[in-house]
């Protein structure tokens, strides 16, 4: 990686082989409301402060910068890929599903051309299943309308399903080095910090904010280590909690350091509780194979296969075979006999928690709509983590 040494005073820098670069200083915003950040000396319009950031935050990554497998290559596809695997997911989730991914899917061509249950069935455990749905979709539209070449421009990238100005700025920095900021959680928690800006970051007048800022920042020529090493600060010394501040290159120019309570920002939104959920599902088998059903193509958990399941009250939950035999025959067309209890299941969602009771269930007809599967054949079809964990505790004698 490239030595920086800026000059402070003229706003320009030189490199380790002797090129100088002009460090890119925007127009400030035309009435920032003084609540949100400080335009006098020390805030984010101090073109000597930039200066300082932009060098120290550089010269820190290339010491401390971490080393990830999408780093490693400029392919748009393959950092596309890990762009969107890393959204609400953390690296160390990240890393074995990325190269799995691509073992599976080496180009976009691949993909485009997979199934989208394949594609699920890559992805499970991961989690956010409407990412894997998104990835596929949009790189049918690549391949049929931008010639399978992903786009390099803003408004090409963000016309696909699935990519956010946030995935698209990473994109085009890392991929085609072009000078677009990036604004995900880390950066958003840096900045906000860095030039003490109350409010919610991911609203209205302080975001816009926050995205004007971020892009003032970028050194020319420099985007992707730039942005980068931002991703990185904010993971490994800008945390949410208990921020390393001793280690930081930016805190002799971070207000919220300065102030003592650098935890104050960004403001923090308190959580709602997530609902509980209680359901019933059956293990529906015959002749050594088990009844399947697909959800929805949209929505939660879409295109995965799972063991027909309803949502039950907590309070009705007496005589809780009898209703769910009378169910099955009401909504499945489906004679069974319902017998012993599997176990209770439990997983917790981005928006409830699930706590699932499930019962073998025998059946003289083969009704209903979905699909039996020989239970060999289980791990080949994609499920939630639920639902998988209830298909490895079958075995050859169900049905």
């Amino acid at each position: 990686m490239l030595q920086f040494d800026i000059d402070f005073m003229t706003g320009s820098s030189s490199t380790n082989n002797g090129n100088r670069i002009i460090l890119p200083y925007p127009p400030l915003v035309s009435d920032p409301e003084r609540s949100l950040t400080r335009r006098e000396k020390g805030g984010w319009g101090d073109l000597k402060v930039r200066n300082k950031i932009q060098a120290n935050l550089l010269q820190w990554f290339e010491k401390s910068g971490r080393d990830l497998p999408w780093r490693k290559t400029r392919d748009p596809y393959a950092i596309w890929i890990s762009e969107t695997m890393l959204q609400q997911t953390q690296v160390v989730t990240v890393i074995p599903y990325y190269q799995k991914f691509l073992k599976s899917f080496p180009t976009l061509h691949h993909l485009a051309k997979a199934n989208l249950s394949t594609v699920l069935k890559v992805w499970e455990g991961l989690g956010y299943y409407s990412r894997a749905r998104n990835l596929h979709r949009a790189s049918q539209i690549v391949l049929n309308h931008f010639h399978g070449k992903i786009p390099d421009t803003l408004k090409d990238l963000l016309s696909l399903p699935g990519i956010g100005r946030s995935t698209a700025g990473a994109i085009l920095s890392f991929a085609y080095n072009k000078e677009a900021p990036i604004l995900d959680g880390n950066a958003k928690r840096i900045l906000s910090r860095l030039f003490a800006i109350s409010g919610n970051p991911v609203r209205g007048k302080v975001e816009g904010l926050l995205w004007q800022i971020s892009e003032s920042l970028i050194p020319k020529g420099f985007s992707n280590p730039f942005n980068q090493a931002l991703m990185d600060l904010g993971s490994m010394i800008c945390t949410p909690k208990y921020p390393q501040c001793h280690q930081c290159p930016l805190k002799k120019h971070c207000q919220g350091y300065l102030s003592g309570k650098p935890e104050r920002y960004p403001l923090r939104t308190i959580k709602k509780a997530i609902p509980h959920i209680t359901a019933v599902s059956a293990v529906i088998g015959k002749g050594g194979k088990v009844f399947l059903c697909q959800r929805p193509p949209k929505g939660l958990l879409g295109g995965l296969w799972e063991f027909p399941n309803w949502r039950i009250e907590e309070k009705r939950r007496a005589r809780l075979r009898l209703r769910l035999r009378n169910t099955i025959k009401k909504e499945m067309e489906m004679n069974v006999e319902v017998k012993e209890s599997m176990g209770t299941f439990q997983q917790t969602y981005s928006h409830f928690k699930l706590t699932l009771h499930v019962y073998l269930c025998q059946i003289s007809n083969k009704n209903g709509k979905g699909k039996w599967v020989p239970i060999k054949n289980l791990p080949l079809l994609p499920m939630s983590r639920i639902h998988r964990r209830i298909a490895q505790v079958i075995d050859g004698e169900v049905g």
